[in-house]
């Protein structure tokens, strides 16, 4: 946010290593109809670095669409890695598999079609309390406290949580803008800014990134 289109242009010309496998699938991304809702470049990097740094290897991805970022967190991922990521779209999500299987990834990946609150609720009742070291959350906005709720019972003291659009395009300041999906992000943002169980830091990455990671 905030960059000029040549200074982005630099920043990617000189920061980002982008493996053809997933250059091909942002391609493959910009075809569909709401490809606005692929994450930056520079933030699946930046999220791939944060999972190498944390030693991760499990993680919970609450939207899927296309599975780029699925599909940078998975290359950074161990061997023995897993991430279970959550979408309802079967058409969207069918782009990013190819792409998985292309990078020989896919088995890392466990793919849930259904509602995400439903596949959080069953981790929880399995057991799977404080058993994640990573989650990130870029899904429908109305349900992100409901997502981090359970997110922050299944990752692990010590892990991290990464939310994406909490600038929402500057629509988090105008206050002429009242729509669902802003206000929700409003109460959430004014939430975690208060939440003792977390240590934060919100960063202007893409459409802007929170970092929580749980006490």
């Amino acid at each position: 946010m905030g960059l000029s289109p040549e200074l982005y242009g630099y920043l990617l010309s000189m920061g980002l290593r982008e493996p053809d496998v997933l250059q091909q699938l942002r391609k493959a991304t910009e075809k569909e109809d709401m490809s606005v809702m692929r994450s930056a470049p520079e933030q699946g990097q930046f999220m791939a670095m944060l999972l190498r740094l944390a030693g991760a290897r499990r993680v919970l991805e609450i939207g899927t669409y296309t599975g780029y970022a699925t599909l940078w967190m998975a290359l950074a991922l161990p061997d023995e890695g897993e991430i279970i990521s959550c979408d309802v779209s079967e058409p969207w999500t069918a782009v990013g598999q190819h792409f998985w299987a292309v990078a020989g990834v896919d088995r890392k990946i466990h793919l849930h079609l259904r509602p995400a609150l439903e596949t959080l609720q069953a981790l929880l009742t399995d057991g799977e309390q404080g058993r994640f070291d990573f989650a990130f959350i870029d899904a429908d906005k109305i349900n992100y406290q409901a997502y981090f709720e359970a997110c922050i019972q299944l990752i692990r003291p010590g892990g991290l949580i990464v939310v994406d659009n909490v600038l929402w395009g500057g629509n988090v300041i105008d206050p002429s803008n009242h729509e669902a999906s802003t206000e929700a992000i409003r109460i959430f943002n004014q939430s975690l800014a208060n939440d003792a169980r977390v240590d934060i830091c919100m960063l202007p990455v893409a459409d802007g990134i929170t970092l929580a990671q749980k006490r």
